[in-house]
């Protein structure tokens, strides 16, 4: 059997080894929730990629290109990161460039893993029968918030942990922390997440509708994967 182990923050990263294991990236609110909802739509690839700047230059490439920081869209790009963004009809068949103030600070600093793939809430079920048929140590990378522990990457990271330990050898202690936080807030995880600075930053900006839309849990089955420097949705044994 296999290992789990939880980084609750990407300023933790270098303390771990991830060569020859697999990394989920975890951005609750918003980032690899918008991913999953993007992959369900119908978006072709994504590019995770580290600056506004960066990200500008494929609007001349045919990419649809957004880009997010402190919560709020970047001036001149027409979306950020909101879920919401992500159900357009007309984002089908498209490719995304996207950078954003967590996920895709994190996904650049995990590339290295043997496998890097995205996680969320919305395909918590799907993303947890994958894991337990691998047959490889599984490291869950928490975005946090500028480096910083933050409440929602955890829980589900705790809720990874939980569904999954039964096909586990071990897990770390942050991995048995995070289970722990789950089992605390699993009755009500949206009420739970209200008390996270994350929700009253949201509530500032007047954008709480996607905190419940991020908590909603196993609608979608799309797991997003790292192929080259693109995101793709992993095609599934007997998924379409």
């Amino acid at each position: 059997m296999y290992n789990l182990d939880v980084v609750l923050t990407p300023a933790m990263l270098p303390l771990y080894q991830i060569e020859g294991k697999i990394v989920v990236v975890i951005d609750i609110l918003r980032a690899t929730s918008s991913m999953c909802v993007a992959f369900e739509t119908g978006v072709e690839a994504i590019l995770p990629v580290s600056t506004p700047e960066e990200c500008a230059t494929y609007q001349f490439k045919g990419f649809v290109c957004a880009a997010e920081r402190d919560g709020m869209v970047v001036e001149g790009f027409d979306i950020g990161n909101s879920p919401f963004s992500y159900l357009d009809e007309k984002l089908k068949g498209k490719k995304l460039a996207i950078t954003t103030t967590n996920g895709t600070y994190a996904i650049q600093h995990a590339r290295h893993a043997h496998q890097l793939v995205i996680g969320s809430f919305l395909n918590l079920k799907s993303l947890c029968e994958w894991l337990i048929t691998q047959n490889r140590d599984v490291v869950l990378l928490c975005a946090g918030w500028k480096n910083k522990f933050n409440l929602e990457d955890t829980l589900f990271a705790g809720a990874v942990a939980w569904h999954t330990h039964e096909h586990f050898a071990t897990m770390s202690d942050a991995a048995i922390a995070a289970q722990d936080l789950y089992e605390l807030a699993k009755v009500d995880l949206y009420k739970y997440i209200l008390k996270s600075s994350h929700a009253h930053r949201f509530k500032a900006l007047h954008i709480e509708r996607d905190i419940e839309f991020c908590m909603q849990q196993s609608i979608y089955s799309s797991i997003p994967v790292l192929e080259g420097d693109y995101l793709i949705k992993m095609e599934l044994p007997g998924r379409a």
